[in-house]
């Protein structure tokens, strides 16, 4: 058993995938949450409004869910072949947290998924080099949806597996 973080950055179909996702999780034996980052609505990161913002509200909250699990599960949408503005202020955020804040990445095992309009590779691309960078262990093998193409439970299920070791 391990504990899975579902990082959904966009409040819609990805959102709707997070929760298949956690509950093939929660069958799975897995203790499994979703952190919605359009929930938790930052402000834009600037260099300006992190200079005037000795504590961003609900960021050491962020940072704790995500440093508690095992593992992390991202679904994003895509956004002109890239990922969502939302995961990457997030991100820069996070960044000004701690010493280090690459300790909460550093061998980190991350799953990546997407359902989005087209078949989504783009956005599975940008977000393996932004893990990858930040020193996260990403599986190979990723869930890309669409419209036409349903979750496939089988990748689901292997993905989980991957995570949980």
């Amino acid at each position: 058993m391990a504990s899975i973080l579902i990082i959904a950055a966009s409040d819609g179909n990805n959102l709707k995938l997070a929760e298949i996702i956690k509950e093939k999780g929660e069958e799975m034996g897995n203790q499994m949450s979703i952190l919605d980052l359009c929930a938790v609505d930052f402000p834009l990161f600037t260099n300006a409004r992190a200079k005037a913002t000795e504590t961003l509200e609900g960021l050491s909250e962020v940072m704790a869910q995500m440093a508690a699990v095992d593992s992390w599960f991202v679904v994003a949408p895509e956004y002109n072949g890239s990922f969502p503005s939302i995961l990457n202020n997030t991100i820069a955020w996070l960044s000004r947290e701690g010493d280090d804040f690459r300790d909460l990445f550093n061998s980190r095992k991350v799953g990546l998924g997407t359902h989005s309009g087209s078949d989504g590779i783009y956005v599975i691309v940008a977000m393996r080099q932004l893990f990858s960078y930040l020193g996260c262990n990403v599986l190979g093998r990723t869930l890309r949806t669409s419209y036409s193409k349903p979750a496939n439970p089988d990748t689901i299920v292997a993905m989980l597996g991957e995570l949980e070791k």
